[in-house]
């Protein structure tokens, strides 16, 4: 799940008025579907209000583009290739609010769950281009062990980290590092029990601001104290084996709570 904050494969296809996947619904009951090598894109009809058809269908080809960009980045950095083709439905923005504020505790810009559901707009923007490539973390962490309930310190720390990483960044900014050494002080992080739990969606938005540092620091932290190929090995072990402790250990030599402890006694 992305919390809000402030070239086409060959072989692609579309299909106007298209229906999405069950009980999407766009502002005007169509989606248009267009599908590329590892994706099938349903895009909200809607938003041709907003770029017009032309303007829309450019939208279309741009999105895969990036899309199929992030799936040859994921294999790269994290040695995941999924196997099937992963649904993305972009929805108007208003469609998207409407149809999913209930479902988090805090504004979200999309979400995975079975597919990638994105809160639409008529360009390919660096902010929605970080949506997509943190959805498709989730999305291929699924496929590569479909039974596992990931924790949600791993699901989302890897996720933020493959976001951040594509556009340049390895660690927390000095703000975030600052922030997180503020809780520490005070008492005030989550314990690593809670960020265990699979999901942050219930937390309230500070609670989940915490909860998506703490995780994003510790994936660095494995990154940039052990290696971006250990955290690949990390990854591929996982979903290997699917025991993220075990896997953790065999990677780092460290179990959860010490990688917790080192990467908070560093901030």
């Amino acid at each position: 799940m992305r919390r809000g904050r402030g070239a086409l494969a060959a072989g692609a296809a579309l299909v106007v008025a298209a229906v999405a996947p069950a009980a999407d619904r766009g502002a005007d009951g169509r989606f248009e579907k267009r599908t590329s090598a590892h994706f099938v894109l349903f895009q909200d009809v809607d938003i041709d209000e907003a770029g017009g058809f032309r303007g829309s269908r450019r939208f279309e080809q741009e999105l895969l583009g990036e899309l199929e960009r992030a799936y040859d980045r994921l294999g790269e950095l994290l040695g995941l290739r999924p196997g099937q083709p992963i649904q993305v439905v972009v929805y108007d923005p208003r469609v998207f609010d409407a149809s999913f504020a209930g479902r988090f505790r805090f504004p979200a810009a999309g979400f995975y769950q079975g597919v990638i559901r994105i809160r639409g707009d008529v360009q390919v923007t660096e902010p929605l281009s970080r949506v997509l490539h943190h959805e498709l973390v989730h999305a291929a962490l699924h496929q590569a062990a479909p039974n596992l309930a990931w924790p949600g310190w791993f699901n989302e720390g890897v996720a933020e980290w493959f976001e951040a990483r594509v556009v340049g960044k390895r660690q927390l900014g000095p703000g975030e590092a600052g922030a997180l050494a503020r809780a520490r002080d005070a008492g005030a992080l989550l314990p690593l029990s809670t960020l265990w739990s699979p999901g942050f969606g219930g937390f309230g938005p500070q609670a989940a601001q915490l909860a998506y540092l703490q995780s994003y620091g510790m994936i660095a932290h494995v990154a940039n104290r052990f290696g971006e190929r250990a955290l690949r090995d990390l990854c591929e072990e996982v979903a290997r084996t699917r025991d993220v402790e075990r896997s953790l250990r065999r990677t780092t030599r460290l179990g959860s709570a010490d990688l917790e402890a080192r990467f908070l006694g560093e901030l």
